[in-house]
């Protein structure tokens, strides 16, 4: 995100929100009963960094049969990676295995979800723990575990951001985060920025300014979007303008740390105010990049708006905050909370359940015991580096961005149309990167963005494998563009 965006905020002073909203072709021997499987035929792989765990030998529905199920039962919304789905197996911190015992570097993390590593030791043993304890109650009753929680959370963000809503997902925050705007301020519309994911609920869909999540029919009425800072694709700023260790290779006249793009932004910005809202607003939903920044992902600070000097009144979370276990929560200031309560009996059934609030008190310590924010951010910044050499390497490498473990590498044709490389060349590179034992995510208007956001305990060899691993698949791209 650019030095516009903070600029911007600070300008207007308006409130703010933060969103924390195939068959294999590559494997190591993962235990004596595992069968390697090298099928791609790939003149270059990488050597996979060794994994001293073995997973058990999968004994479940057969691959074809999954795919009858799925055909048959589940949501035909087509959502799988790769031609022939990958099925899963089992996790072990930063590794994932197949139903065939192969083995894979996970960095997407379920979609930026596993924010301490797949069943965690400690993670599992709190669940384990609480599973034969007490599964369920609700907020009719107290039990000691949501209080503990609310503490620790609370503890970790500034004052006066102390009162917590527990929920279950990150749509339900946001849907209830735009609840409470309204509420406070007797105000409807709401902004947020162009490019934005929020979720798919009513509600938020409003706030998701992504294409193929608008609907033909009615939902999400009061949101307008906005145009985000973007220094590389957006109309205004370049090499001095990101706050991040690697910039854009788009020049610009600013100077270091005085980005003067702001000034075109925050006059975009009064005209959506002139032009597309009411005179006044309940609320502006902003990220700090446009995906999710919590629990110490960007290595700087621990959450996202930290990064930028700013105190949003509202701020949701979801995704890291329980490991991959359902569950999210909106913290707010007590005179919002208070506002919420003077127009609506807010209630959750399974928002604080016991065995999120034991999960989410364990993914904090992990992440303080074991320093995961400095990690992220001293293997983070040295992964960012070594990606910009291939940015100056190869010419559809059109941009490298992020901060801490949260990086995107967008793709293009060429660096100076930055037209999107077609989605079928992007697809070929991110099966081909997979084939060699590395996953990574997607993301973009136009799919064409690579998305690299690992578990918090990843290591600079591993960092050092799947930065090889890109750089092979795009020497195989370029070997096919010239046949």
């Amino acid at each position: 995100m650019t030095g516009a965006w903070r600029h911007l905020l600070r300008a207007l002073h308006l409130k703010t929100f933060s969103l924390w909203t195939p068959k294999t072709c590559f494997s190591l021997n993962a235990g004596a009963f595992w069968t390697s499987v090298t099928r791609c035929g790939l003149h270059t792989k990488p050597s996979m960094p060794p994994c001293d765990f073995t997973p058990e030998r999968y004994q479940s529905l057969a691959y074809s049969r999954v795919l009858e199920v799925h055909k048959q039962h589940l949501s035909p919304m087509h959502t799988a990676y790769f031609p022939e789905p990958l099925l899963l197996h089992q996790g072990h911190m930063e590794w994932l295995f197949d139903h065939e015992g192969n083995r894979y570097l996970d960095f997407f993390s379920g979609i930026v979800t596993v924010s301490v590593g797949h069943c965690h030791p400690k993670v599992n043993a709190a669940a384990q723990r609480q599973l034969g304890r007490l599964w369920h109650t609700s907020s009719v009753f107290f039990h000691p575990l949501i209080h503990e929680y609310a503490e620790k959370l609370s503890a970790l963000l500034p004052e006066p951001l102390k009162v917590v809503f527990l929920v279950n997902s990150g749509s339900e925050a946001n849907d209830l985060a735009m609840l409470m705007a309204r509420a406070h301020s007797d105000s409807t519309d709401i902004i947020s920025f162009r490019g934005a994911y929020h979720g798919c609920s009513p509600y938020t869909l409003g706030l998701t300014n992504v294409g193929i999540y608008k609907m033909d029919l009615p939902h999400g009425t009061g949101c307008q979007p906005t145009m985000c800072p973007d220094i590389f694709r957006g109309p205004w700023g370049g090499s001095h303008c990101r706050d991040s260790p690697v910039q854009t290779i788009r020049k610009c006249s600013c100077a270091p740390d005085c980005c003067q793009a702001k000034d075109q932004y925050i006059e975009q910005f009064k005209d959506t105010l002139s032009t597309s809202v009411a005179k006044s607003i309940a609320g502006f939903f902003a990220e700090p990049i446009q995906v999710q920044t919590g629990f110490g992902r960007l290595g700087s600070h621990f959450w996202g708006f930290q990064t930028h000097g700013v105190l949003p009144d509202i701020v949701t979370m979801a995704k890291g905050i329980g490991n991959g276990f359902p569950m999210a929560a909106v913290v707010t200031t007590p005179e919002i909370a208070k506002s919420l309560t003077k127009h609506l009996l807010h209630f959750n059934t399974f928002g604080g359940n016991p065995m999120a609030c034991a999960i989410g008190s364990a993914v904090l310590e992990v992440i303080k015991e074991e320093n995961l924010q400095e990690n992220s951010q001293e293997v983070g910044t040295y992964m960012l580096l070594k990606l910009a050499k291939l940015r100056d390497e190869f010419e559809i490498v059109g941009d490298v961005r992020g901060k801490g473990l949260m990086i995107g590498i967008e793709m293009v044709k060429d660096k100076e149309s930055h037209q999107p490389l077609p989605r079928e060349e992007v697809n070929q590179i991110h099966h081909d990167c997979k084939c060699m034992g590395l996953l990574i995510g997607r993301g973009g208007l136009f799919s064409q963005t690579f998305r690299i956001a690992p578990s918090l305990c990843i290591t600079k060899p591993e960092a050092d494998f799947a930065v090889e691993v890109f750089r092979s698949a795009l020497i195989q791209h370029m070997e096919r563009r010239a046949k």
